[in-house]
Parts: structure tokens; sequence; C-alpha cells
């Protein structure tokens, strides 16, 4: 019976605090965060999970990388015995369901959006998402000479350098990468901060201005011309709203049609 239960055993993670370290990247929390682990080494919890903002860590200028705070917090999780869960959040906090503070992308990559706004994500009616950088500029050097991959692999070998000493301890035991607004693979789709409501259809959001043509007319083929369609499209939502169901969308199984029937 204990083999089976073992065998069929699921670990547990709990989420620190959003603003476990400040928006001024400190770590101010320490009698409060340790009473906190102990409670959840006596609940029998197997580990936390936090965030490692890329506004926080690099926030004062390219590879200007400042992980004091943070070895601070993961000091303490060493010390309670407990696994960590780290999260390389290289999207803005602050404008989602949760979110308790607001910590935005590093100030000097948001300097880059004002004079060249379409590195985020922006919707038919001109309106920009600044909570993560589009796919468009993943290989486009113009952040100080480096494209959107090259920082976030930069950041993260920050990261492994930094953090070797919890990595070869066994501390650290997952790292998980954000992929879009809110650290998921969105683009962005429903932006609370603008009104948008989960699970509603969303809206098409996106910018082509960073994607070479190349790319486009390869997605084109592959979406059977869809590409075509979304930019002139009348069917889809253009303003918040909660329905599920438009001309080319169908909530059934998640489907899109590019032919104006949704597919089964």
């Amino acid at each position: 019976m204990a083999g089976n239960m073992l065998a069929n055993y699921v670990q547990v993670y709990v989420m620190l605090p959003l603003d476990v370290v400040s928006v001024d990247n400190k770590f101010e929390k320490g009698d409060e965060i340790r009473a906190q682990l102990k409670k959840l080494t006596e609940a029998g919890v197997d580990g936390v999970m936090i965030d490692v903002w890329w506004g926080l860590v690099e926030g004062k200028g390219p590879k200007a990388y400042d992980w004091s705070a943070y070895k601070q917090v993961f000091d303490l999780v060493h010390e309670a015995g407990l696994k960590l869960q780290a999260i390389m959040s290289f999207h803005q906090c602050g404008g989602n369901v949760g979110d308790v503070v607001n910590i935005p992308i590093p100030q000097w990559v948001r300097d880059v959006g004002a004079t060249d706004p379409d590195i985020f994500y922006t919707n038919r009616g001109g309106t920009r998402n600044i909570e993560y950088l589009t796919l468009g500029v993943d290989d486009q050097p113009l952040f100080h000479g480096r494209t959107a991959v090259q920082m976030y692999a930069d950041y993260m070998t920050s990261f492994r350098e930094n953090m070797k000493k919890f990595l070869d301890a066994g501390t650290i035991v997952d790292i998980e990468v954000g992929l879009g607004p809110a650290g998921e693979m969105r683009y962005p789709s429903y932006p609370q901060s603008q009104g948008w409501v989960f699970p509603g259809i969303g809206e098409m959001i996106s910018t082509w201005k960073q994607t070479s043509k190349q790319q486009r007319q390869r997605l084109a083929i592959l979406s059977g011309n869809c590409l075509t369609m979304l930019e002139s499209t009348t069917t889809l939502p253009r303003k918040p709203n909660s329905s599920r169901t438009t001309e080319h969308t169908s909530p059934r199984r998640g489907s899109f049609s590019c032919h104006g029937t949704p597919t089964n």
C-alpha cells in the first residue's frame, strides 16, 4: 500500500507573493517570509514557486543584473528545506487577475518602445499592449544591439551563473519560462487592463512590422491564407465582450475557420 501511495504521490508547491521582492528590487520581508516558509514546511508542502521579474533584476540597464534580493529569498527557502520553482517572468506584473503590485518590463526596453511602438502587440485600433514584447522582435537587434531572444538568453545565463549554489544543492528543481502576457502563451488576446474578460473570444492582436514578408507568406500557406483574412476581416470582435463565438470561431474545440464557418 505504501509503495502505491509513493508511486502516485503528487508534489505540492505554493506560490510566493508577487511582491516578495519589492518594486525597487529589495527583500524587506525576511521575518515574514521565514515564518511563512516554516508553516509551509510544517504543513508538508514540498516547495514554493517564485516569479523572478525581469523588470526588477535588469531594471537599471542592459546586462546590469542585480540578483541580490532574490539570493536572500532563495537562502531562506534553502534553510527551510523546501524546493524551489523559479519562473523567468519576462512580462509585466500589473493589470491582470490577482496582480497586487505593478512591475513593468525594464524602463530601458520601454524607452525603445517610445520611438518604435511596434515592439509591442497592437490591436487594429492602434492600442499598444506593453505587458510583453511581440514575437515580431525575437530576431530584431533593437535593444542596444540585442534581439529579444538574446536578452532572454543573457538573463537566464546570468541567473544560472548567480544561482549556481542553489542549483548544485538541488534547491532549485524547476525553471519555467514565461511566454507572453501574464506569463501565458497568448498574443495578448484578452488583456484585462483593456477591458477584456476571460474566457471571452478576445481580439486578434498582433503587429506585422517586424515580421518579414517571407515569414508572413510561409504562415499564410500553412494556415490556408487565414492571415490575409485576419488582416481584413470585420467579423472578429473589436471591443471587449464575453462572447465565445464569432463567424470564424467556435468554443466547441477551440477551432478557427478561414471560410466563415467554424470547424467542428
